[in-house]
């Protein structure tokens, strides 16, 4: 049998995938069980040179990735990463995360994902322009509409997904909407994208909160992370009653234990680039966020930053995953023995892919929404597939992120089962 070992590195986000997928096999009938390996091995990986000359006329080199992990269900799906991290070890999690993200939506998606190791802020808009042109010509062999489509993630924005789409259809000779999601709204974007990862995170918040009889209007709220999934998701908190006591991001931690005001921060964050400064004399150390007593955390940030040691020490009842693969898989026995209700992140932060999913549909019938219609028709999505794996984890007495893998490898193994394997 092939290995991976040569990214399966320990505490790594791919360790931390296939630990995920370790927890489901008990849990499988015989027949999708002996399949689970087409989940062990991403389907391809692309790794890229990306030439740019610079505003000086010298030229950098920067590594570019595309991963698709599975694609049994459908084409490839999930986002753009421009982050000085980015590797093919978190660039193959990632898409292994969406496979499952998906499956558990029943969307008509596999999973996919990409990057380029680099820091988009230390770049010109010319600088950024070439590098994003040059890095969608280099994966152009393997995506498109009915192939994988990729959409906007950490480092990228809805012109960087502008600027993919103009590519793509350039080397088409024809203007293909499709091609990618998250673009902006006069070029076959939709309405309520930007918000609607955020509005996932409150929407399953919500239904969890109803189950463990958690008031949400008399609760307390950490945000780790506040770009478009943390200040939303506080946002909607918030007007529903909780009360946001603790705001972390790259600049500062803020505590206000009588409540965040978090319109307001989002003016000042969206003006300065973070939150330090915002009210000097409230920002505390980043290490107290985790120590802090809220009955809710959102950790909406980078992967892997919920360890065992915080797992222990953590006051709160419900933990929301807006951002992707932020828990080990030490910490989800922790939470477990400890009665913390965990709702991963490929339920949890779906709302984003859900939206992406409206787009595709959209620009590939080229008839749109308004945003009403689409916040109904995700909502319901959401609360649809959160109940069942809520009740798939009542039967079968086991977290909620197993039980998501449990319906999502379920979903994509059957699927897997009846395709069979080419060329026979």
């Amino acid at each position: 049998m092939a290995s991976l070992s040569y990214v399966s590195q320990s505490n790594s986000a791919w360790d931390n995938y296939l630990q995920q997928l370790k927890r489901v096999e008990p849990f499988l009938d015989d027949p999708l069980r002996q399949r689970l390996d087409f989940l062990r091995h991403p389907k391809r990986a692309l790794i890229v040179d990306i030439p740019v000359e610079m505003d000086d006329g010298t030229i950098e080199h920067f590594e570019g990735f595309r991963v698709q992990h599975s694609l049994a269900r459908g084409p490839g799906k999930g986002g753009i990463r421009f982050h000085p991290d980015v590797d093919l070890n978190e660039v193959m999690a990632l898409s292994a995360w969406m496979t499952i993200k998906c499956a558990a939506l029943n969307l008509p998606f596999g999973g996919a994902k990409g990057g380029v190791r680099v820091d988009p802020s230390s770049l010109s808009k010319r600088e950024l322009e070439r590098l994003t042109r040059r890095y969608a010509a280099e994966i152009n062999l393997i995506i498109g509409p009915q192939k994988d489509i990729p959409a906007p993630d950490v480092g990228t924005t809805p012109q960087i997904m502008a600027w993919m789409m103009d590519t793509f259809s350039m080397n088409a000779g024809n203007t293909v909407t499709g091609v990618v999601t998250g673009k902006p709204v006069h070029l076959g974007g939709s309405l309520g994208r930007v918000h609607a990862t955020g509005r996932g995170v409150f929407i399953t918040g919500l239904e969890v909160a109803k189950e463990i009889n958690l008031d949400i209007s008399n609760a307390r709220i950490c945000v780790q992370g506040f770009g478009n999934v943390g200040s939303e998701a506080a946002l909607l908190f918030q007007k529903n009653g909780a009360k946001v006591i603790c705001i972390q991001d790259h600049s500062a931690t803020l505590y206000q234990p009588n409540g965040i005001d978090v319109v307001k921060l989002m003016s000042y964050q969206k003006n300065h680039g973070g939150i330090k400064n915002y009210a000097p004399d409230d920002e505390v150390d980043k290490s107290k966020f985790w120590k802090l007593e809220a009955e809710i955390f959102i950790p909406a940030a980078l992967e892997g930053v919920i360890d065992a040691e915080i797992a222990q020490t953590i006051q709160t009842k419900l933990i929301l995953e807006g951002a992707n693969g932020p828990t080990l898989a030490a910490a989800d026995d922790i939470f477990a023995s400890r009665n913390i209700t965990v709702v991963p992140d490929v339920i949890c932060n779906a709302g984003g892919v859900t939206v992406s999913y409206f787009e595709w549909v959209q620009d590939l019938s080229s008839f749109f929404w308004t945003e009403d219609e689409i916040n109904l028709r995700m909502d319901k999505i959401m609360r649809d597939a959160i109940n069942d794996i809520w009740n798939k984890s009542i039967q079968t007495q086991c977290s909620l992120r197993t039980a998501a893998y449990i319906v999502a490898c379920e979903r994509i193994l059957i699927a897997r089962i009846e395709r069979g394997i080419y060329p026979g």
